[in-house]
């Protein structure tokens, strides 16, 4: 009698703790090449994890790819910061 309770609240647990919808996540952060200097802002939308730690790693790679380096990451948020930073961006508004 024990081991179907035990069972279903496993399973109601397995339940709760996967994400149903992934809310997103995006960074905004500035990035540098070399010879001759350029520098820019940028956002893009994160895959892995939602916070700084993770984000810079994420960042950096996918910067990197591209020949650019990152300097910072400035911030993370979610889909409700993307309007006020759009214009700032610019060219390199989700472009990563």
């Amino acid at each position: 009698m024990r081991v179907p309770i035990l069972i279903s609240a496993l399973i109601g647990l397995l339940v709760l703790s996967s994400p149903v919808a992934a809310d997103e996540c995006y960074a905004d952060y500035k990035a540098k090449q070399d010879s001759p200097l350029r520098l820019h802002y940028g956002v893009m939308q994160l895959t892995g994890p939602c916070n700084p730690g993770a984000a810079r790693g994420e960042v950096a790679q996918r910067l990197t790819q591209r020949g650019w380096t990152l300097l910072n990451v400035m911030s993370v948020f979610g889909a409700e910061g993307l309007n006020k930073r759009k214009a700032d961006a610019g060219p390199y508004y989700l472009r990563f």
